[in-house]
């Protein structure tokens, strides 16, 4: 029986989370060592230009990856402050623009929130992962007087909510116990935990609905 999680400590988070993030850098990374290899091969002569393309992307992937995940999961300093939307979106595009999926915006804010903004990314991640084989991802963040809404609403074939997400959103474990991949909603829900918010997630035909909602004394209005 799942129980909601009580001992998992600050440094099996942190092992976890690092796990998570070398799993998201090995492929590009390892696409460019092994352009690497061919490019010092010169009896490969004829498959340099190849190589040298894989470098390129291969370098260009592991940077944008780099980037995203360092707001994501890091923020860069502890100290508060705003992160400008026209960022936020860049982070997304370079990381998923060349995806499965279109990435459709509606908000009228100008920033975000430090933790926000990290809340946003993590989101966007777990909400592409629940349609697979493409689709759309629309993201809508509203300011109300009570509270600041997110909403990512994913819509594509095969759409689906793995229960392990679910249940690390809520703060519990999966059965076989935390992984690399499913640390991150555990960490997502965690943030909203900690803002005294809530999250909801729920799937309607081929479209999952994935909402936090966070109190306004916990958000500073960005509009």
């Amino acid at each position: 029986m799942t129980k909601t999680i009580s001992k998992l400590t600050p440094s099996d988070l942190a092992a976890l989370m690092c796990a998570r993030i070398c799993h998201d850098l090995v492929s590009p990374i390892g696409a460019l060592g092994a352009a690497l290899e061919v490019l010092g091969d010169e009896s490969n002569e004829d498959m340099h230009e190849d190589a040298m393309d894989l470098v390129k992307t291969s370098a260009a992937q592991a940077t944008n990856k780099l980037k995203f995940l360092r707001l994501a999961f890091g923020a860069g300093t502890s100290a508060p402050g705003l992160i400008g939307m026209d960022q936020v979106k860049a982070l997304v595009h370079d990381m998923y623009g060349e995806g499965k999926a279109d990435l459709v915006w509606k908000t009228s804010l100008e920033g975000l929130e430090k933790n926000h903004a990290r809340l946003l990314l993590n989101l966007v991640m777990i909400s592409l992962q629940s349609i697979p084989r493409g689709g759309t991802l629309s993201i809508q963040i509203d300011e109300g007087p009570s509270a600041q809404i997110m909403s990512f609403v994913a819509t594509g074939p095969k759409a689906r909510i793995y229960e392990e997400f679910s249940r690390a959103l809520s703060g519990k474990a999966p059965e076989d116990g935390f992984d690399g991949r499913t640390i991150q909603p555990f960490y997502a829900g965690l943030m909203v935990r900690e803002m005294q918010g809530r999250i909801d997630s729920s799937i309607d035909g081929e479209t999952v609905t994935i909402t936090a909602f966070l109190p306004a004394e916990k958000a500073q209005n960005a509009a």
